[in-house]
């Protein structure tokens, strides 16, 4: 029954709203301004860089704990629901009635960091590269989940690993759908 918990425990651990947490210490409600998401991008831009990146640890750490404590309890199938259901607290927050509050990005990371750490490294460093040529946080964002799923179909990585990096990376896709419509554009905001 107290393994079952965990469960529990790795929703409301990505449930934690860091980003909303650091908007309360700077008077600033991050739901209604910018993206209105309640990720590490939208941080950024109305918090600044220090918090921005406070943020995104925040994050990308609920996804580590939630992943680590559900691997060693199950194995990997284990961590594989750890960290979808972490991934899941933080998109779809119950303290925010359920709304879409995030895109799961840095939450994955996290994940992806504790089930394939050289997957993460080069997902990381394609998601740099691309913030740095292009400024574009959602196109770093979808190139890095890209990367991760042919690093996965390549490499020998365990079943239940694919299925997560698989599942996540098309979460972050679909999630990114508005952001691909305002680059067709050329009205999506830079960092």
């Amino acid at each position: 029954m107290l393994s079952y918990l965990a469960l529990l425990f790795a929703y409301f651990l990505g449930s934690i709203p860091f980003a909303y947490l650091a908007g309360r210490i700077r008077h600033v409600d991050v739901r209604s301004q910018g993206s209105g998401n309640i990720g590490s991008t939208n941080a950024f831009r109305l918090l600044g860089a220090k918090y921005g990146l406070a943020v995104f640890a925040g994050d990308a750490l609920k996804g580590v704990l939630a992943t680590a404590l559900c691997l060693n309890l199950w194995g990997p199938w284990g961590g594989l629901g750890g960290g979808i259901l972490a991934i899941i607290g933080h998109s779809w927050n119950p303290f925010f009635k359920f709304k879409p509050t995030g895109k799961g990005v840095a939450t994955g990371f996290g994940v992806i960091t504790v089930l394939v750490p050289w997957i993460s490294l080069i997902s990381i460093a394609v998601f740099v590269l691309a913030l740095l040529i292009t400024r574009y946080v959602s196109l770093a964002s979808t190139l890095g989940a890209a990367m991760a799923v042919l690093l996965t179909l390549f490499l020998s990585v365990p079943l239940a690993y694919k299925a997560f990096v698989f599942a996540a990376a098309m979460m972050i896709f679909i999630r990114h759908r508005a952001n691909y419509k305002r680059l067709l554009k050329g009205i999506e905001p830079k960092l």
